[in-house]
């Protein structure tokens, strides 16, 4: 089974917090989703990610360092869904960006993935 809870190495590491309120319109969203999925994956210092939908759309990705983050944000492609997202996509979005100085877990099961 594929864990739905990323992977992450031990602290220090960083986390981007992208909370999307969605609007009506949302052709192309769930393809371009997936390609900045697919991108991000491939950007060096990308860890991990998790998200999730609702009333709100999460998207939690997980970095090595401030200057990982970085280039991501400037990726021409993603900088393309950015403005696809204010143009149609999103009634609004907040992106939150912090270090993790700690983590732990639990899993009930033996074997579950991640």
């Amino acid at each position: 089974m594929e864990s739905l809870i990323a992977s992450t190495p031990a602290p220090p590491y960083y986390v981007v917090v992208f909370t999307i309120v969605l609007a009506e319109d949302l052709e192309g969203f769930e393809e371009m989703g997936n390609r900045m999925v697919e991108l991000a994956a491939g950007q060096p210092g990308f860890l991990g990610m998790e998200y999730g939908t609702g009333d709100l759309d999460l998207t939690i990705s997980y970095w090595d360092s401030l200057e990982s983050i970085a280039p991501w944000r400037h990726h021409a492609e993603h900088t393309l869904a950015r403005n696809l997202g204010r143009e149609q996509w999103f009634q609004a979005f907040k992106v939150r960006i912090a270090r993790v100085e700690r983590d732990y877990e639990f899993r009930k099961e033996e074997g579950f993935g991640g």
